[in-house]
């Protein structure tokens, strides 16, 4: 049985350059009928859950920190852009999602899940 994750890619962007973020370098994007929010932060684009799963903020309503985790505007929750983590010490876990930056554009990928995925 393999471990590897399989995802189903979707371009967002043509290049990292062209992602238009708001000042806070966060932003909203709407993939397959989905609300993600991106963040840039040290040339590279995280993408990960629109609302937080704490209180429902809006996530790209808040900023990044000097670590590059991502702030909840409501009650100012940590996330790490890496792996969703709840840095702040609440216990929540944040969705994020694999971005690829490639030569012919940036994409987002939403992992496959089979019949039998929870296996």
């Amino acid at each position: 049985m393999s471990s590897v994750k399989k995802y189903q890619w979707h371009k967002i962007a043509e290049n990292m350059e062209s992602i238009t973020c708001q000042e806070n370098d966060m932003c909203v994007v709407e993939v397959d009928g989905k609300k993600l929010s991106l963040a840039k932060f040290q040339d590279q684009v995280f993408a990960f859950a629109h609302k937080c799963p704490h209180a429902g903020g809006t996530m790209a309503e808040g900023c990044l920190d000097a670590l590059g985790n991502a702030v909840c505007p409501l009650h100012r929750y940590k996330f790490s852009l890496k792996n969703g983590r709840n840095v702040s010490g609440e216990g929540y876990y944040l969705k994020i999602y694999a971005v690829e930056c490639r030569p012919d554009g940036v994409f987002i990928g939403f992992e496959e899940k089979g019949m039998f995925g929870w296996l």
